[in-house]
């Protein structure tokens, strides 16, 4: 692809001339610190600090870094990627020097004085992305996968970085576009003889097909959501069911209080932790139930407004009665009960459909059996699928775009082709969306202005 000024905001059409410079590995005292180039003058800058007159590209140099003045700084390694062959899609370079704050301060004035200036935070990325060397779902992908703190996001990240979801609406675009193919030939054909009556209708099963697939994607990206942001998980229960008690057991430490008095939990907890490879964040709640106390009152309405807007529930029961009765309302399919308490003694109760694991949060007595079930369950709903999916509101917005004008279009093939073409083109323009292919400037800014510095 070939960079134009209209991919820019009125002031930035010069900055994809300049060349730009980066710390791309982590800040402070390290064995080897990795420093960026790209730009035009890449070549022209491993000349001056790395004294490379005609650097063999794609080969590891074993140089001595230099400032202007000649002076050593360091001795390391330079490679340099012509364009388009880079990460890029410029001339790029990488510098590997010593890790001191020292040479990292040194090496930064000498990439300045020869003629390259601070990179703003995802500008490698952003241009790589202007130079189609990836496309915005693989941009996203990559900061996904540089954010990623465990294995389940890590999967999750490195598909959408590899063009996943690239692969998915490519095909979308093929189906569409053989479509309006045929609509457009009903329309500009009408009395051909040569060409098949009602072509049009031609154009409802690869319609179809795109949406039935879109409509299936939109079904699974809340789980790619969950494990993008964090699976939420709520402990709800009554009032001194154990809830606190079973928290601190699944963290490993007191991150609740725990007291025999009722009510003590009156705010939600959060405590984040892996389950199976995935980010879970568990939130112990206030004990629901009836309360004239207004500050209870409070905690019982934010304990209910977590379990309804969490992935899933773990409800916690003791022994008395009615337990269950304060709990059923909220619950979901696959969510877990617990009838705690197990050291003490427990009382049958009726559950209905759901499957109870009898444990003592205090004493550990069961517990193992519930985090087996527990990973199980996150891994069956939030673990890992074949395909890339909607990671993004973003993503889910355009996609839903594309439903409705695919929808109408189907409804419209019969008796207005011209209508049908139109929401084709419509869910077209949506991918291109998805793609970043559209006029969406300040979403694209939204999106690199996240990246770390050197990425």
């Amino acid at each position: 692809m070939v960079k134009t000024d209209d991919l820019y905001k009125e002031g930035e059409s010069e900055n994809w001339r300049d060349t730009i410079f980066a710390l791309s590995s982590g800040s402070g005292k390290a064995g080897v610190s990795i420093f960026r180039v790209s730009g035009p003058k890449t070549q022209q800058i491993v000349k001056a600090v790395a004294g490379l007159n005609q650097a063999k590209p794609r080969y590891m140099h074993l140089k001595t870094f230099r400032n202007e003045n000649g002076n050593p700084i360091d001795k390391g390694l330079v490679v340099l990627f012509q364009g388009p062959k880079s990460f890029t899609g410029e001339d790029f370079a990488e510098f590997h020097s010593h890790g001191s704050q020292a040479v990292i301060e040194a090496m930064s004035r000498a990439f300045a004085d020869a003629g390259a200036r601070q990179a703003e935070p995802g500008e490698f990325t952003r241009r790589a992305f202007d130079n189609g060397k990836m496309d915005l779902t693989e941009a996203e992908g990559l900061a996904d996968l540089i954010d990623a703190e465990t294995e389940g996001q890590r999967e999750q990240a490195y598909r959408q970085m590899d063009g996943g979801l690239r692969q998915i609406y490519e095909g979308w675009r093929t189906g569409l576009i053989d479509a309006l193919a045929a609509i457009e030939g009903d329309i500009d054909f009408p009395d051909e003889q040569d060409v098949p009556d009602d072509l049009s209708h031609a154009a409802h099963a690869p319609i179809t097909k795109v949406l039935m697939d879109m409509k299936r994607l939109l079904d699974d990206s809340g789980r790619a959501r969950s494990v993008r942001r964090g699976i939420h998980i709520a402990i709800i229960g009554p009032p001194n069911a154990g809830k606190s008690t079973l928290l601190n057991r699944l963290a490993g430490r007191d991150a609740a209080i725990v007291s025999n008095v009722a009510g003590t939990t009156r705010d939600v907890i959060d405590v984040q932790m892996s389950v199976a490879g995935l980010p879970v964040t568990f939130s112990d709640t206030a004990g629901l139930r009836e309360t004239d106390n207004e500050i209870e009152a409070e905690g019982v309405r934010r304990a209910m407004l977590s379990s309804q807007q969490a992935d899933m529930r773990i409800g916690v029961i003791s022994k008395h009665e009615g337990d269950m009765d304060e709990i059923a309302p909220v619950l979901q399919k696959d969510d877990i009960i617990v009838l705690n308490k197990a050291d003490i003694g427990l009382n049958n109760m009726n559950t209905g459909d759901f499957k109870i694991i009898p444990v003592s949060a205090l004493s550990g007595f069961g517990f193992e059996t519930f985090y087996d079930l527990l990973s199980e369950r996150i891994k069956l709903r939030f673990g890992a699928r074949e395909n890339a999916g909607l990671t993004r509101a973003r993503h889910r917005d355009c996609i839903e775009k594309a439903v409705e004008a695919l929808n109408m279009a189907r409804v419209s093939l019969k008796s207005a082709p011209e209508l049908a073409g139109d929401d084709v083109r419509s869910a077209l323009h949506a991918i291109k969306e998805l793609a970043g292919e559209a006029d969406i400037e300040a979403v694209l800014g939204a999106i690199f202005s996240r990246f770390c510095i050197g990425k």
